[in-house]
C-alpha cells in the first residue's frame, strides 16, 4: 500500500483535496493465526487486486470525539453523527458541528460502550424518525445493548418522543462487544445486531435462545415483534431473535432483500455472513480463528453440522466496522461491491462479489486508520468516519472529479 506523505495529510486536514493512488498490489497479508482450510475456494483470501482508481480525500469535518455512526440527511441538510461518549451531533455540509442534540438516552461511556449507531427511518421524510443503538446503563453496574427511535426536531436541535424498543438481556458487567448496527429491510422491519460481551463466561450465551447475546434481532418499525420471526412460537426463546451464534456484529446491510452481516472474530476469523432466519452461526462452538492466548475456540474446529458457513473470512483480521454495498455513479466499476471499514490495520476493504461469492479484494486508504463507518453520499462519493479522539468525516472521490 502506498501511504500519504506527511504533507498530503496536512493538506487533507486543511480541507484540501488530495489525490491518493488506490494501490493494493503492494499490500501483503500477514501470517495467519490458525491453519484451517476453507470450506470452498472463494471463502478465504480472494485475489488482492489494484482497481487502478486514484482517489482524492477531503476532510468534511474534524474534532468529533470517537464518532461511531453517520446518517446522511436528505437534500443539503448534512449529516447526523454519533459520538461514543454520548453526544448526537448535526454536521452541516460545510463541516460545522452543532452543539449536542438534546433528548438522547443516557449511555454508559466505558471501553467499547457508549452511543453507537444511528440511522434514518425509511420514511424519515414523512416523520423525521431516527433510530439509535447504545450501551444502556443498568442497575447494579450492569449494562446492555439497547435500541430506541425518536423524532428529530425541524431545527435538528432536539430528539423528541423517544421510544426504547429493545434492551439486551440479561445485563452484563462487561463493557465489551455490544455489536450495535441498525439496518432496515424493504418490508417494514428493523434489525439490530448485538455482541456477546467478550468474556468466556458470557460468550456461551450466543448459543442460548433465552438471551439476546450474540444475536440479530428483528422488529417492526414501531418496535413490536413480527409474527413471522423464527422463534415466536418457541416458548423457551426470546421472540425478537432472528439469528444466533454471533460474536460481535458491527456491520450489516440489506442487499437484494437479503440481510448480510460482518462480525469480529478473535485472533483470526472475522466473518462475512448471509443471515438467514433462525440460523446458527456457530460462535463460540466453531471459529476460523483462535483465542488471543493461542488456545482453540470451543470445539477447536472451524465448522460443524447445523452451523452456517461464512461467505468469507479473514485471518489475520481486518477488525470490521460497518459496510455498504456501493450504489452510485462516481465509482462505476465498483457498483454492487462491498466497502467495509477496517479498524485494524485500518482503511477500507473492497470486496467484489459474483453469485454471492467473493471474487476479489482490495485494500484502500489504509492510512486513514480506524474507519468505524462507511456510507455513500447522495452524489455517489464515499464517506468514512474515523474512530479517534479527534475523529473526522472524510469524503472520498475519484481524483480529478469536481
Amino acid at each position: 500500500m502506498i501511504y500519504q506523505t506527511r504533507s498530503t495529510l496536512i493538506a487533507t486536514a486543511l480541507g484540501g483535496l488530495v489525490a491518493v493512488p488506490a494501490c493494493a498490489q503492494t499490500f501483503e497479508r500477514a501470517e495467519r493465526n490458525a491453519d484451517f482450510e476453507p470450506a470452498f475456494e472463494e471463502q478465504f483470501r480472494a485475489e488482492l487486486v489494484d482497481s487502478g482508481v486514484e482517489l482524492s480525500t477531503e476532510t468534511v469535518a474534524s474534532g468529533l470525539v470517537h464518532p461511531w455512526g453517520i446518517a446522511i440527511l436528505p437534500g443539503e441538510d448534512g449529516y447526523i453523527v454519533t459520538e461514543r461518549p454520548g453526544q448526537l451531533r448535526h454536521v452541516s455540509e460545510d463541516g460545522t458541528i452543532s452543539e449536542p442534540i438534546s433528548g438522547v438516552p443516557e449511555v454508559m461511556n466505558e471501553r467499547q460502550g457508549g452511543l453507537l449507531d444511528v440511522k434514518l427511518a425509511p420514511d424519515f421524510a414523512e416523520n423525521r424518525r431516527i433510530y439509535m443503538t447504545y450501551a444502556k446503563p443498568l442497575r447494579g453496574g450492569r449494562n446492555a445493548t439497547a435500541a430506541a427511535f425518536g423524532t428529530l426536531s425541524e431545527d435538528m436541535s432536539a430528539l423528541e418522543d423517544v421510544n426504547e424498543f429493545f434492551v439486551q438481556e440479561p445485563g452484563s458487567y462487561s463493557p465489551m462487544h455490544f455489536g450495535s448496527r441498525v439496518v432496515f429491510d424493504e418490508d417494514g422491519h428493523v434489525f439490530v445486531t448485538t455482541g456477546e460481551h467478550f468474556g468466556e463466561d458470557e460468550r456461551v450465551f450466543a448459543q442460548d435462545l433465552d438471551k439476546t447475546y450474540g444475536k440479530t434481532v428483528r422488529f417492526n418499525l414501531d418496535g413490536t415483534i413480527p409474527d413471522d420471526n423464527p422463534f415466536v412460537d418457541n416458548g423457551d426463546a426470546i421472540p425478537s431473535i432472528w439469528s444466533y451464534g454471533h460474536r460481535n456484529v458491527q456491520g450489516a446491510l440489506v442487499m437484494d432483500g437479503t440481510l448480510w452481516a460482518i462480525e469480529h472474530g478473535p485472533a483470526g476469523g472475522d466473518e462475512l455472513n448471509v443471515i438467514e432466519a433462525g440460523a446458527n452461526y456457530g460462535w463460540p462452538v466453531v471459529s476460523y480463528g483462535q483465542n488471543y492466548d493461542g488456545t482453540p475456540v470451543g470445539s477447536g474446529e472451524p465448522r460443524q453440522e447445523g452451523m452456517e458457513e461464512p461467505v468469507y473470512f479473514w485471518d489475520p483480521v481486518i477488525a470490521p466496522g460497518d459496510m455498504i454495498a456501493y450504489d452510485g455513479e462516481m465509482f462505476g466499476d465498483w457498483q454492487g461491491d462491498l466497502l467495509i471499514g477496517s479498524l485494524n490495520p485500518g482503511g477500507i476493504a473492497r470486496l467484489s462479489l459474483s453469485d454471492g461469492r467473493v471474487q476479489e479484494e482490495e485494500r484502500i486508504l489504509m492510512d486513514l486508520g480506524r474507519v468505524r463507518d462507511v456510507t455513500v453520499d447522495e452524489d455517489g462519493s464515499i464517506l468514512a468516519i474515523t474512530d479517534f479522539e479527534n475523529g473526522e468525516i472524510i469524503r472520498i472521490t475519484p481524483a480529478g472529479s469536481s
